[in-house]
């Protein structure tokens, strides 16, 4: 697997293409110290990564995610680092567990003093091989969209009262450039929340209640290895990310944004015809190739 290989050439291509930024640790701890956390998707990769870092620096880490074993293991793992950390086994695609999981945490903890909203759902699938899938379009919108939204709703008042919190939005850097044939599904979902929550921010910042979001380059991790083109591509390992996301927590800066991704989203601005049809070429292209070689959309 690429995230595998070592040496300063391919970590300077990565650093180029999907960026760097890491805040010292002395840094982290004064921000996190005994604040409570919120981490969505922390069973495994970035979520995970996160989780752990946010333990080291003194926060007291709550992980969510569907697995209770799972998050079991790695709360075990934090706290036997001298970290704090609580497990809360949720569905954050259903409505009702989401409500149950908000006022649990505040019954138990009084406050989430930062929302990492990083649980997601990635679908690779050709709209041919999605005619009889509409639930494909339900299930990635529940988890990436809707379920998320839910939990701001449900956290926001408790953050508006007190005047102070910090939501961060786990996004792809994916929502920033031109739309890519076979991820229709899967973009569609992250856009919804990203708009969604960057309109939310404008009414929320008076109440002193803040927003970021990490337009994540490619991360490989359990989500990405079922698609071999972006196992050759050079990626951040779940380490960098949750650097990239604790950056954001840190600085509460507005976004972090990888290097390569303005330029796409300004050209494929500026030349959105010539953008589309050359995606288009390129689908019928990798069609082709998938014929013959068999590959499978994931």
């Amino acid at each position: 697997m690429v995230s595998g290989r070592r040496g300063v050439g391919w970590g300077l291509l990565v650093a180029v293409v999907q960026g760097r930024r890491r805040v010292g640790d002395e840094r982290l701890a004064a921000v996190v110290g005994g604040r409570v956390v919120l981490v969505t998707g922390a069973s495994y990769g970035i979520g995970e990564a996160t989780a752990r870092r946010l333990g080291g620096a003194g926060a007291r880490v709550l992980l969510v995610a569907r697995t209770a074993e799972r998050l079991e293991e790695v709360a075990g793992e934090i706290r036997a680092a001298g970290g704090e950390a609580d497990v809360y086994a949720v569905n954050l695609s259903d409505p009702v567990a989401v409500e149950g999981l908000v006022r649990t945490v505040l019954e138990e903890h009084g406050r989430v003093d930062v929302l990492v909203s990083n649980a997601g759902r990635s679908i690779r699938r050709s709209i041919a091989d999605s005619y009889q899938r509409f639930h494909d379009i339900e299930r990635t919108n529940a988890i990436n969209y809707l379920g998320p939204a839910k939990l701001v709703l449900e956290l926001l008042p408790s953050m508006r009262k007190r005047g102070s919190g910090h939501i961060v939005n786990v996004s792809t850097a994916g929502v920033r450039t031109p739309p890519m044939a076979r991820w229709s599904a899967y973009l569609a979902s992250k856009s919804a929340f990203d708009v969604w929550l960057r309109c939310v921010a404008q009414e929320i910042r008076g109440d002193g209640v803040t927003v970021s979001t990490v337009y994540m380059g490619l991360v490989h991790t359990r989500m990405s290895e079922p698609t071999p083109l972006l196992n050759k591509m050079p990626g951040l390992t779940p380490e960098q990310a949750a650097d990239q996301v604790c950056t954001a927590i840190a600085d509460r800066t507005h976004n972090i944004t990888p290097p390569m991704v303005r330029p796409a989203e300004l050209l494929g601005n500026l030349f959105r015809i010539p953008t589309d049809r050359l995606l288009e070429q390129y689908f019928r292209i990798s069609s082709k190739r998938k014929r013959t070689t068999g590959d499978e959309d994931s």
